[in-house]
């Protein structure tokens, strides 16, 4: 029996999934095509009027879900550090004047240094802009991601890390972002998303595919429906969660980003109405 389509209403995109369209663009053809959210990524809105960007992609009737993204924490000595901690507070800001809810964290790690370090290094970042949080009323989610990448991208790597750090840190303004992308693998995954749940900390919840073979670890994620992940179960735990958020369409593509990016939109809803 074929699935049901799945409407549009909780359909998020973020702007680096058609990156070549500058965000006004994105705005207008995400909103004629029926896409209700947005997550905008920061270079997005470079030299441009935050607020007024804002203002702009809820004018084209668009919720602005989230922005990409903070973290990168650890570093080798005191002074990166900080300089890190300075970013993510200016990305706070940046949020709060765009009008987003929420930053996404891709936490960061040092090539060499333990994981145990960097963690501990995220945990007090993430502790240090806190009262940005609580100033503004940004929320921040750990975005934890792949193992394939706890060189230098992420010292987070599944979403039971996550979990205790959230924990750890006992803030409503610290939780998830759950990217089946990098979690699909995890045996504890379910029971995670689960606990994720209880304690109030699922925050967004973003899709794609794991191509089989995969050309690129960085650039080649597939559209829903291109590859192996249980995307429809993965999102019937979330839901039983009690996440009732945006489905956020987040796609690194070389092979995408090549093709004509009206098409490509086309795919994307077609592709979450049939495996989303």
């Amino acid at each position: 029996m074929t699935a049901p389509l799945t409407d549009l209403e909780r359909l998020c995109v973020h702007t680096i999934t058609t990156k070549s369209w500058d965000i006004e663009t994105a705005a207008r053809k995400f909103s004629a095509a029926g896409v209700k959210g947005i997550t905008v990524w920061r270079d997005a809105y470079a030299n441009r009027d935050i607020k007024a960007t804002g203002q702009m992609l809820r004018d084209a009737g668009l919720t602005i879900v989230s922005s990409c993204r903070g973290g990168f924490f650890p570093g080798a000595t005191a002074a990166e550090r900080q300089t890190a901690i300075d970013d993510n507070r200016r990305a706070i800001e940046e949020a709060h004047e765009l009008g987003s809810p929420l930053v996404v964290l891709v936490c960061g790690a040092v090539p060499g240094q333990p994981l145990a370090q960097s963690r501990q290094q995220i945990l007090d970042g993430i502790a240090a802009v806190l009262p940005d949080c609580e100033a503004t009323g940004v929320k921040l989610g750990i975005e934890p991601l792949h193992p394939m990448y706890a060189d230098s991208r992420s010292a987070v790597n599944t979403l039971g890390q996550a979990n205790d750090m959230c924990e750890q840190l006992k803030s409503p303004l610290v939780g998830v972002a759950a990217d089946v992308y990098h979690l699909w693998w995890d045996p504890q995954l379910e029971t995670e998303i689960a606990r994720c749940g209880d304690i109030g900390a699922l925050f967004s919840f973003h899709v794609c595919d794991w191509r089989t073979p995969t050309l690129d670890l960085l650039n080649d994620r597939g559209l829903m429906g291109e590859g192996c992940i249980n995307i429809r179960q993965i999102r019937s735990w979330v839901e039983a969660a009690g996440f009732h958020g945006f489905n956020e369409v987040e796609v690194f593509s070389n092979r995408l980003w090549a093709m004509d990016q009206d098409d490509y939109l086309e795919l994307i809803i077609k592709a979450y109405r049939q495996h989303v």
